[in-house]
């Protein structure tokens, strides 16, 4: 056969992909699952097939010629989900650029005009395939006509011929239309006989071939009710077959020679499949490909001068800068370069020429003077370590990029460039080389990179906006991680006071602690062995010792936590091992490891504070990690002893958030119970403990409120009846119960958490108060347990997600009273909820009215926020 001619259903393999796909969309914030869907499977269908003529064809409109035999044709259908129908002149453009033409026809559906051409086209030397999800499409199979079906979404298809459609459903393609007919279709309201599902229809068919026919030999049927239904339905029936008939005579106005179809340009695919953020179809086509990125990488020649020295004429209204460092720790790293990019040229600027230059301290520390930044709090430090003190900061590509995309987890400027349609950026590596051991390379090299950089920052900034402003988060930008960026590069900056001395005695007790213990457990076991090596532990354990095992892995007996905290009860030994390894811990991650990144110029500990790493918008900490300094031993708690102030005379001030993300539950859920015992500044664990047991206040035990405190909790996270049982040592049906039981008695939590479930499988993300989004793809997956933790984590997020922003907003406020009043207290750290501060004995008064009132008062919830603060002598006197 000399012509393949390839006809797709469009608007049903959209569908199908919006809906087999989880809800995604690329960095602009456009969906693009329906199109991905589509397009994987056009790939393949160019691969398989190799058709010489292509068509698409797309219904045209709500409104058919069916429409006027029924009226209530496709009545019914839910409304098309705006994040679908937005992908529809995607695909359009898509297809343009696969030069695949596409056509639709007033009045008519797709079906029409598929049946039509394949009509046309029925002779020996053409062979045409149909693509469809729909299988009314099946009565347009022929010798010459294969239709494929979709099934599983649009991953797998039934290839349907004439003898593969008799030996699956026993019946020929023309018998497709009475089959509809007398069994009708629910998803176009095509009415059919009521009680003929397709099995009894194709009984009737295989006796009588045809509508007609059946009807010709009504009385010869068996089963009164069916005779009764057919008959009363005979109208409906005729009309039925009338409607599922694909009209093959549709007045198309597109020729056959007009759709041939001769490949398509890979540049133009490229350039689409870059804007849609199609990384991964990219190795699908062939052409120029970044190996490393996913990513067609087009350098041009960009034109750039390597300055010797600064002038006016350099510096506009606006700029983008880049200041490069070549490590990762900017308390600790040079700066190698800096680039500026503005409407009056591409320049690079060597650091000595920069940081001798008047010229440039006084652009940079002009506020009127706008400046586009990659990370401010890095670009911020980096400079202030260098006499600068940078300001006029209007927009930060990292927190933009981040906030569009919290998932993403790869925020350089490269990637964000190429992810907003600028590829024309060297990647680090090309540059450095991989690695801790990077190298800076020669002048002109090191300058064409920065400029690059400044420029990929330049161009990204619109789109980014643009983008920000349609999701509501411009402010959120603008308003609050940008300002706390500032405030953190200068928290970062202060840093924190260490007594090293207390660490170092906190350290000779730890080894005391540590040999005791060896000593203990030698004693228990009867001989001496490596206690960090499992293959020696375990023998000991199970063989020697004879405790049950609990698990075994490849290499033999597993020892590891969760398996000796199921033995703790069974041997004197076990209690011991669980401690040594949790001092040992202590002794290596936390007492060695803060030793180790003292400043020994200050004594001090400069962690660094990511913005843009967690998916709720909490801040981590890093280098080293002050938030999770453990804290449910004595021993751990011990270790903030050595945190103190950074003067004399002066205090640690810790204020944190009395049960926020409850509160947040409260106002969010609008629970009448719920606002109600916040208001009027109930014992929230009380007062469930009362809703669920039906008890009096007086009459909560200690243990009520105990699992009332664990399921308050546990609902903010989805925990689930295993989860909660785990937590109370109960049963799964007493947990299931005790869920059940609040749920009764706070109707409005259950309402909120189910609401949010459906909201974040409609669009696909969920935002907290203050706009932030996150993306849960998963939430529409078929895999439970990632569907799971997708709803988990969309009740969870809008809670965890607005404490963060509150926090934040928090500790803006505060550092503008702080200035303000003119006070010399300062901010050191952010550990979730809380905020660490240092100040002068003498203002203790003023901060124990000015911090907890400008804590409370950072938001408006219909329920009172509430801070508690401790201070003392060092961090652990202060908690």
């Amino acid at each position: 056969m000399s012509k393949k001619l390839v006809l797709i259903d469009g608007n049903s393999i959209i569908y199908r992909a919006f809906f087999a796909l989880p809800l995604l969309n690329n960095d602009k914030g456009v969906y693009t699952n329906a199109v991905y869907g589509f397009t994987t499977m056009l790939l393949r269908i160019l691969e398989e097939e190799k058709p010489t003529h292509m068509l698409v064809a797309f219904d045209a409109g709500k409104t058919t010629f069916r429409h006027k035999t029924y009226k209530e044709y496709k009545g019914g259908r839910q409304k098309t989900p705006p994040e679908l129908s937005e992908q529809f002149p995607i695909v359009r453009e898509l297809l343009d650029a696969f030069h695949i033409p596409h056509y639709e026809l007033d009045q008519y559906e797709a079906d029409d005009i598929i049946g039509t051409l394949s009509k046309v086209t029925d002779t020996a030397d053409w062979e045409v395939t149909v693509i469809s999800g729909d299988k009314d499409l099946l009565q347009l199979v022929s010798d010459n006509v294969t239709v494929h079906v979709t099934r599983k979404g649009i991953s797998e298809v039934d290839k349907y011929t004439p003898q593969y459609l008799h030996e699956k459903m026993g019946i020929t393609p023309d018998q497709i239309i009475d089959l509809k007919a007398l069994m009708g279709d629910n998803s176009d309201n095509i009415p059919g006989v009521p009680g003929v599902g397709e099995k009894t229809a194709l009984k009737l068919l295989k006796e009588y071939p045809t509508l007609e026919e059946v009807y010709e030999n009504i009385d010869s049927l068996g089963g009164k009710k069916l005779k009764e239904n057919l008959t009363n339905y005979k109208d409906e029936a005729f009309m039925s077959k009338e409607l599922v008939t694909i009209n093959r005579e549709s007045p198309i106005e597109v020729k056959i020679d007009e759709i041939t179809y001769n490949g398509y340009e890979e540049n133009k695919v490229t350039k689409v499949f870059k804007e849609l953020g199609f990384n991964s179809l990219l190795n699908k086509i062939s052409g120029s490909i970044d190996e490393e990125s996913g990513v067609a990488v087009e350098m041009t020649a960009i034109d750039m001068e390597i300055v010797s020295e600064v002038k006016e004429e350099m510096f506009t209204e606006y700029s983008a800068l880049v200041v490069e460092i070549i490590e990762e720790n900017y308390h600790q790293s040079p700066i190698i370069g800096i680039s500026i990019v503005n409407e009056s040229g591409n320049y690079y600027i060597p650091t000595e020429v920069a940081l001798k230059s008047d010229l440039f301290k006084t652009w940079a520390e002009d506020s009127t003077k706008k400046k586009s930044v990659f990370d401010a709090k890095e670009t911020v430090v980096a400079l202030l370590r260098n006499g600068i003190h940078l300001k006029g900061i209007s927009f930060d590509l990292l927190l933009a990029s981040y906030l569009l995309n919290p998932s993403e987890n790869n925020h350089d400027i490269p990637a964000i460039g190429s992810r907003f349609g600028y590829t024309d950026v060297q990647f680090d590596e090309e540059v450095y080389g991989k690695g801790a051991k990077r190298k800076v390379p020669e002048e002109d090299i090191l300058a064409e990179h920065i400029v690059r950089k400044a420029i990929a920052l330049d161009k990204s900034q619109e789109g980014m906006v643009t983008q920000l402003k349609e999701n509501e988060q411009y402010e959120l930008l603008v308003e609050l991680e940008m300002p706390l960026a500032l405030i953190l590069g200068e928290m970062e900056h202060q840093g924190v006071l260490v007594d090293t001395n207390q660490l170092k005695e906190m350290e000779i007790d730890l080894k005391e602690r540590l040999n005791t213990l060896m000593e203990e457990i030698y004693e228990l076991a009867g001989e001496e062995f490596n206690i960090n090596s499992p293959k020696q532990l375990g023998p000991i354990l199970f063989e020697k010792l004879g405790l049950p095992v609990i698990k075994k892995t490849k290499t033999g007996y597993s020892t590891a936590a969760d398996v000796l905290e199921q033995l703790q009860h069974a041997h004197d030994i076990i209690p011991k091992i669980l401690l040594y390894r949790q001092l040992g811990k202590l002794q290596s991650t936390y007492i060695e490891g803060l030793l180790k990144v003292v400043n020994k110029e200050t004594s001090k500990i400069h962690t660094r504070f990511n913005q843009a790493l967690t998916q709720t918008g909490r801040l981590s900490s890093v280098d080293p990690n002050l938030q999770n300094i453990p804290i449910r031993i004595e021993e751990g708690r011990k270790i903030r002893k050595a945190f103190v102030p950074s003067k004399e005379d002066w205090i640690i001030f810790a204020a944190d958030y009395s049960q926020i993300e409850l509160r947040i539950l409260a106002h969010i859920a609008q629970d009448e119970k719920l606002v109600d015992a916040f208001n009027n500044d109930m014992d929230i664990h009380t007062r469930t403990a009362m809703d669920v047991f039906h008890v009096a206040e007086d009459e909560v035990t200690s243990d009520m409120r105990r699992q009332a405190k664990a399921v308050n909790f546990g609902i903010v996270y989805g925990i689930s009846d295993y989860g909660l049982s785990q937590s109370l040592g109960t049963t799964r049906k007493e947990a299931k119960d005790f869920i059940d039981r609040y749920f009764a008695s706070f109707p409005g939590v259950k309402e909120y958490l189910d609401n949010v479930v459906q909201t974040a499988k409609q669009q696909g993300y969920v935002t907290t108060l203050m706009k932030r989004r996150r993306y849960l793809p998963e939430i529409t997956s078929r895999n439970f347990n990632r569907r799971s933790f997708a709803e988990r984590t969309a009740m969870n997020t809008p809670i965890q997600g607005s404490a963060a922003d509150i926090i934040k907003k928090a500790m803006i406020d505060l550092h503008h009273k702080l200035l303000d009043e003119k006070l010399e207290a300062r901010m050191l750290l952010q550990v979730h909820d809380e905020l660490i501060l240092e100040a002068p004995k003498t203002e203790l008064d003023r901060l124990i009215k000015i911090v907890p009132a400008i804590m409370e008062n950072t938001v408006d919830l219909s329920v009172p926020l509430k801070v508690d603060y401790e201070y003392g002598n060092s961090w652990f006197d202060a908690k």
